[in-house]
């Protein structure tokens, strides 16, 4: 579906479900809207869409989204341009997220609140940035706003030109999943007005941005929140969200289940985070937090933390995902998924090697067992989807009786 087609839809009234190419995707879509249809829906909301979650975690649900709350998610961020300084209407939107994306979604949204230039960047040029620099020439007169996932700005950094594309960005929101720090570093380096963000389908996208000048002088984390958004922390930890905009609910079978939240309209999602002068600093998924001999551990950000360390190193690593498995003395124990670089060094030594880099991590934190996968890749839009790779595992372990790459380490 197009913008234009979507666009048409809306001005008729209509409530759009949106899903991917993917036939398991579209498959769910109609199970979860059911044979009745939306009218029901339209009635109460008005006109809007129907969206998947991110699913990261296995539990993906098709969220409704009104499009008076895409509307107020792009009031909203059309606020934080103007106190940067920037006028919404003059920027010029790059879109290169899919339309049943939230995040590629809103982009035009804004661009048409706003009055703004609204492009879309084709999936090809992403992947080759010398083609993106010249498909999309930036015009120094209007200032560029850009929204990326961090696989997307990986590549996009990878070589000179990508670099240079993107230094005429005035802002380059990065979200969907963690900026590694790595990654971070050399785009502070290069000089990249990163805007590191935090939002989900069921809050209409962003709800929270990190300043680029912010970003520029070393400061972590997500930023403040959006001028119609409240953020607080859970006893668990759990980020909490209060806003107009939240989702009504998610669709399962024809009919809207309410979105859980408490008496006073706190929506609790699933990440992990912590709130400090210069706004949210994200710890990971809880459902993906683990206890490993009485430790709390996130495997999210030790991911991040040995990628780091690989690449200050030159290791050549491609991918790497930390997976919990159950240990009778420790609880859970973590697994390391490597898939290396094309050509690089012998299984034995690169193991040894990633090895070596958290010998002297705390002992919950490091991997016990480290396997060798050649699929090993997140989706398109850089996510994770770890009961996918569990099962992987499980398979494995199915056909096989693996025995540990890695010592043994006591348990606490």
């Amino acid at each position: 579906m197009t913008p234009e087609q979507l666009q048409q839809l809306w001005v008729a009234g209509q409530i759009v479900p949106l899903a991917g190419p993917a036939r398991r995707d579209q498959e769910a879509l109609a199970a979860a809207v059911g044979p009745g249809g939306l009218d029901p829906l339209r009635r109460q909301w008005g006109p809007g869409v129907v969206l998947g979650s991110g699913g990261s975690s296995g539990g993906r649900r098709w969220c409704l989204q009104p499009l008076a709350h895409l509307q107020a998610a792009a009031a909203a961020t059309g606020h934080w341009l103007e106190e940067r300084g920037l006028d919404p209407g003059a920027c010029l939107h790059l879109n290169p997220l899919p339309l049943h994306h939230v995040s590629g979604l809103l982009p035009w949204v804004r661009a048409q609140q706003w009055g703004a230039a609204h492009r879309r960047l084709d999936p090809v040029w992403m992947r080759d940035p010398t083609q993106l620099a010249a498909a999309v020439p930036l015009d120094p007169g209007r200032p560029g706003l850009l929204s990326l996932v961090p696989t997307q700005l990986q590549r996009l950094m990878a070589i000179p030109q990508g670099v240079a594309w993107l230094q005429q960005l005035a802002v380059v929101w990065v979200g969907g999943a963690s900026l590694p720090p790595q990654l971070a570093a050399q785009a502070r380096q290069a000089r990249l007005r990163l805007a590191p963000c935090y939002g989900a389908t069921e809050t209409a996208a962003m709800v929270c941005a990190l300043p680029p000048e912010r970003f520029l002088a070393g400061v972590a984390g997500c930023g403040a929140p959006l001028a119609d958004v409240e953020l607080r922390l859970a006893a668990s930890g759990a980020v909490e969200v209060r806003s107009g905009r939240l989702s009504p609910g998610w669709l399962e079978h024809g009919a809207l289940r309410p979105l859980s939240r408490t008496d006073e309209g706190w929506w609790r999602s699933g990440d992990a985070g912590q709130l400090g002068p210069e706004g949210l600093e994200l710890l990971g998924r809880l459902d993906g937090a683990i206890t490993s001999g009485g430790e709390t551990v996130f495997p999210e950000q030790l991911e991040a933390r040995l990628r780091a360390a690989a690449q200050a190193v030159e290791l050549p690593v491609e991918a790497l995902l930390l997976l919990p498995v159950d240990d009778p003395d420790w609880g859970q124990r973590l697994l390391a998924l490597v898939r290396p670089s094309p050509g690089a060094l012998p299984w034995p030594e690169l193991h040894t090697a990633l090895e070596l880099l958290c010998a002297s991590w705390a002992p919950a934190e490091r991997p016990w067992r480290w396997l060798l996968c050649s699929e090993l890749a997140p989706t398109a839009l850089g996510k994770w989807q770890r009961s996918r790779w569990r099962a992987w595992i499980g398979e494995l372990e199915a056909v096989q009786t693996p025995t540990s790459a890695a010592a043994d380490v006591d348990p606490l």
